[in-house]
């Protein structure tokens, strides 16, 4: 027995592949390097929820959907009082999606799939003290998502950027949220209860909450001449090198790497990118020399965390940016474990005190 469930099967699925052993990412038939820089996030949402509703539009129709979708929800931001701006960017998100009607038809799905692209904008620019801006149904999704949280518009290439992050992080497996989702799923509660199991458990730092800190730790680091002497410091504590290392991977994360290819067409990031670069050569050298019996490499969170600081948004929102992404692979999840009607109840091995027999 595994008390992480490590190797044990616990769904069929057609969703997504995780190979561990060879760095290969696979989503509903597709290498991510296929998707990642080259598909929209509307284009990978009608692929991914293809087959689990009856009435699911395609190309612009869905596109459109979606987009109506953002401007229905936006009227939820209404709620947004200061004792939600005052707690996490993800806790009032997940207090305003919370609002929505549970439910497993395609409304349901596509309200959960823009609620976090709406609120987390509104989040973010309440934190700053200004009003919300809302959306703008003509525009696709991730230019959408940056205009309502700058506040004008932006360049094709920073939303093609949020789109490849989007695809990239669509759904990966059978991870912590997505199983959390699939949970609750099997009980038939319906979506929004589903995903709402899923962003709790993506808020934890072993899982999607742990972006923010690689920002804080290239920024300690200040520059490239201090990275070895700053992390060899840093393993001496104990401490973990956010952004390194990963439960399922023995090789570097595919994802890092579409990540790290969307971030390059960015060209504003040069600078950073290199710095950032040179101290993920320094990690890696030291993490061979100290633990040469692990793989330790780069996974999604070095480069998620370059990325998105790219795109502007603050390091206490990045869950949040995931939960955009990952909400899509959630409701694809939770609409398979429906479909499947079987409710998940693993058995445990009690190791507690035995009663005493009577005399």
């Amino acid at each position: 027995m595994s008390d992480g469930l490590e190797d044990v099967v616990a769904a069929r699925t057609v969703l997504s592949e995780v190979d561990g052993a060879a760095g290969r990412l696979i989503i509903r038939g597709y290498r991510l390097e296929e998707l990642a820089g080259r598909t929209s996030f509307a284009e990978a949402a009608e692929l991914m929820l293809d087959g689990f509703f009856p009435d699911l539009p395609s190309g612009e129709a869905f596109a459109a959907a979606l987009s109506r979708s953002r401007v229905e929800v936006f009227a939820e931001v209404a709620a947004l009082d200061g004792r939600l701006v005052s707690r996490s960017p993800v806790e009032a998100v997940r207090a305003l999606m919370a609002r929505l009607a549970d439910g497993d038809d395609l409304a349901t799905a596509l309200r959960l799939l823009a609620a976090p692209a709406v609120f987390t904008p509104a989040v973010i620019r309440a934190r700053r003290g200004l009003k919300p801006v809302a959306p703008d149904a003509s525009l696709p999704h991730a230019a959408d998502i940056l205009r309502m949280m700058g506040g004008e518009a932006v360049a094709p290439a920073q939303a093609a950027a949020l789109d490849a992050y989007l695809v990239t992080v669509c759904d990966h497996g059978l991870n912590a949220s997505t199983f959390a989702a699939r949970v609750v799923a099997s009980t038939q509660a319906g979506l929004a209860s589903a995903v709402l199991a899923g962003l709790s458990a993506l808020k934890g730092p072993l899982h999607g909450g742990a972006p923010g800190p690689v920002i804080e730790m290239l920024d300690a680091i200040g520059e490239a001449s201090n990275a070895r002497p700053w992390l060899e410091a840093a393993l001496q504590r104990g401490d973990r090198l956010m952004g390194f290392g990963h439960r399922i991977y023995r090789v570097r994360d595919p994802r890092a790497d579409a990540l790290k290819r969307a971030i390059g067409k960015l060209g504003t990031s040069s600078g950073r990118l290199a710095y950032a670069e040179a101290v993920e050569a320094a990690a890696i050298a030291i993490l061979r020399e100290r633990k040469p019996d692990r793989a330790l490499q780069t996974n999604v969170e070095f480069y998620t965390a370059l990325l998105l600081e790219a795109l502007s948004f603050p390091p206490d929102s990045f869950t949040c940016v995931f939960a955009m992404g990952r909400t899509l692979g959630w409701i694809a999840h939770a609409q398979e474990q429906i479909a499947g009607g079987r409710l998940i109840r693993p058995q445990s091995v009690y190791v507690g005190p035995v009663p005493k027999q009577a005399a």
